[in-house]
C-alpha cells in the first residue's frame, strides 16, 4: 500500500475569545509563513472576530468549519484533505473540546508541527481556577503559550506557577498592551540538588521529581536517589524485583495515577504490596521486561520500612 504522504499541522488552542482568530489572522497575512502553497484553515470555534482572507499573503487558503464535537473524526478530516489537497494545515481548536480527541482524530499522516496556546492574559488566572481541567488539558503538550493583552503589571508569578505545574518545557510569551513582547525569562530551579552524593526527594517534592526524570532521564542516570515511596509487587514480576512510586496528581482527582518505577533487590521477596519504604538507590536507563523497552531502573542500595507520608498523592503545587 502506497503511503500518504506527510502534512503538517499547525494546532492553535485557547478559550473563546483568546484571540486565536487575531493570531491565525497575523499568521496567514504573513509572507513568511504564507509563502503560496495551498493550506487548510480547520476552524472549531466561531468567535466573535471574523477572519478576513482579503488580507491573507496569498489567495491559496481554503476553510472548513466543524461545529459539533461527534463531526471531529478521521473519515471528515480524511474529506476534507482530498477536497482542498493542502500542503500545510491550520487548526483553531474549540477551547471546551479535550485535546486527545483531536489527537484521536487525525489521519496517520498528519502530523502536528506546532501548538500553540492561546490566551487572554487578563482572564487566564480565572480561567484556571474555574476549569482547571480544559486549562491543564491545553497546557500540557503545548509548545509555546502565547498571553495577548497583557497588562503592564500583570502577575507573572503566578501564571509561571501555573504553567510550570503542567508543562516545564514551553516557551511562555507576553505581548503587552503597548503593542511590546517579551518572553517570560524566570527561572525554574529544581527543589533539590541533582549534583548532591545523594539526590534527596522530599515527601513533597515527588511529583516534580518524577516528571523531570521522565522528561530528562540522562541527567539522572548513574546518581544516587533516595526517596519515599510505596511498593507494588506482582507475581509476574521477576523474583528480584519490585516497582516503587507514589500516586501523582497532575490535575485534579480524576487523574490521579500511580508513578512508578522498577528496583531490582535481594530484598525484594520481603515486600508486600502498599508497603511504604524509603529507598536509597542507583539509577540507570535500560532495558527492563516491566516496562516492555528502555526505562529508568533503580537497583537498591538501602531501604528502611517508613510510615505514610502527611499527603498521600503528590502534587505539583
Amino acid at each position: 500500500m502506497r503511503q500518504r504522504k506527510e502534512v503538517p499541522v499547525y494546532l492553535f488552542t485557547g478559550f473563546l475569545e483568546a484571540g486565536k482568530t487575531k493570531t491565525l489572522q497575523e499568521t496567514l497575512s504573513d509572507p513568511d509563513f504564507n509563502t503560496g502553497e495551498p493550506m487548510l484553515l480547520i476552524v472549531c470555534e466561531e468567535g466573535v472576530e471574523e477572519f478576513d482572507p482579503s488580507e491573507f499573503a496569498h489567495d491559496n487558503v481554503s476553510m472548513e468549519v466543524i461545529e459539533d464535537e461527534e463531526d471531529l473524526n478521521p473519515a471528515a478530516l480524511l474529506s476534507m484533505e482530498a477536497k482542498h489537497r493542502p500542503e500545510r494545515i491550520l487548526i483553531e481548536y474549540n477551547g471546551i473540546w479535550m485535546i486527545d480527541r483531536l489527537y484521536q482524530s487525525l489521519p496517520d499522516h498528519w502530523m502536528i508541527y506546532q501548538e500553540i496556546l492561546i490566551a487572554d492574559a487578563n482572564t487566564f488566572l480565572s480561567y484556571n481556577k474555574n476549569m482547571r481541567q480544559l486549562t491543564y488539558d491545553k497546557l500540557q503538550s503545548c509548545e509555546s503559550v502565547i498571553f495577548n493583552r497583557a497588562p503592564l503589571d500583570v502577575n507573572m508569578e503566578e501564571i509561571h506557577k501555573v504553567i510550570r505545574g503542567a508543562n516545564r518545557r514551553c516557551a511562555i510569551g507576553y505581548e503587552y498592551v503597548t503593542g511590546e513582547f517579551a518572553y517570560d525569562e524566570i527561572e525554574d530551579p529544581l527543589p533539590f540538588d541533582i549534583n548532591a552524593p545523594v539526590i534527596e526527594i522530599t515527601d513533597d517534592d515527588y511529583a516534580v521529581w518524577y516528571r523531570d526524570l521522565t522528561e530528562d532521564v540522562s541527567k539522572y542516570v548513574g546518581k544516587t536517589v533516595r526517596f519515599k515511596g510505596i511498593v507494588a509487587r506482582d507475581e509476574q514480576l521477576p523474583p528480584a524485583t519490585f516497582v516503587i512510586g507514589r500516586h501523582v496528581m497532575t490535575c485534579c482527582v480524576d487523574d490521579i495515577s500511580y508513578c512508578g518505577l522498577v528496583c531490582k533487590s535481594i530484598n525484594a521477596p520481603r515486600l508486600h504490596t502498599k508497603d511504604w519504604i524509603t529507598l536509597t538507590a542507583k539509577l540507570a536507563f535500560e532495558y527492563h521486561p516491566v516496562y516492555g523497552n528502555q526505562g529508568p531502573v533503580l537497583t537498591e542500595v538501602k531501604m528502611e520500612k517508613a510510615l505514610p507520608p502527611a499527603s498521600l498523592v503528590s502534587t505539583f503545587n
